[in-house]
């Protein structure tokens, strides 16, 4: 899942007014942004199949340290806390360890079999919604959308800046969605390296527009 990530983010600026959006944006996307690092030092494993799923190619091997149950349970818990400890904002630091979890919850529908519950057993979970096109991209837009209704219906632009950025956010949001899916697979062997670099360049963007739009709009 990708933008149905995003769209929870939007959403729970309702239950996390003071956190801003591009901490809820980090938040939810917290395993996907730590997972590549793990790539890249051979720690957790993924391989590119084309057709590997209706949605996408990659075939995800072995990410228990981030993407298991229990280790975003770990995860929530550690980025919650650290807020907490900076902010002094109890219930932003419970939302933003919600969202960190709620990472396992919407993959899980999306993907097939290879969700582990921890890292020491081999059960995994998933329902896949991956091999179901029009399903897939339906459910995930419909989560994306109504987090960014509820987004907008709970804050409000402080100036042009705070209404044109957000809707320009959104739409940047969809496009990459649609790039992801109907773009070309990227090469079977291709590099890891290239592939970490253009995801960080992008979850920056999108993370850093997030903090932008935040600074120009204010909790209703």
């Amino acid at each position: 899942m990708f933008i149905g990530h995003f769209g929870l983010s939007f959403a729970a600026k309702k239950a996390a007014p003071k956190v801003s959006l591009g901490t809820l944006f980090i938040a939810t996307q917290f395993v996907d942004i730590l997972w590549p690092f793990l790539l890249v030092f051979h720690i957790e494993k993924m391989a590119i199949v084309p057709g590997y799923t209706k949605v996408n190619a990659f075939e995800f091997l072995y990410f228990p340290y981030t993407h298991s149950l229990l280790m975003g349970v770990i995860w929530g818990v550690l980025a919650g806390g650290l807020y907490r400890l900076f902010k002094k904002d109890t219930r932003g630091a419970v939302v933003i360890g919600l969202c960190v979890v709620s990472h396992w919850f919407l993959d899980l529908v999306v993907h097939t079999a290879d969700l582990p519950l921890t890292p020491f057993g081999n059960y995994k979970s998933g329902f896949g919604l991956w091999n179901h096109l029009a399903a897939a991209l339906i459910v995930e837009t419909a989560i994306f959308l109504l987090g960014t209704y509820i987004y907008a219906a709970c804050t409000r632009a402080k100036n042009k800046t705070g209404s044109w950025l957000l809707w320009s956010l959104v739409i940047l949001l969809l496009v990459i969605s649609a790039g992801n899916t109907f773009g070309p697979t990227p090469a079977p062997d291709g590099s890891l390296v290239s592939l970490f670099f253009s995801f960080m360049v992008m979850i920056g963007l999108i993370v850093g527009l997030a903090y932008w739009v935040d600074l120009n709009r204010e909790a209703v």
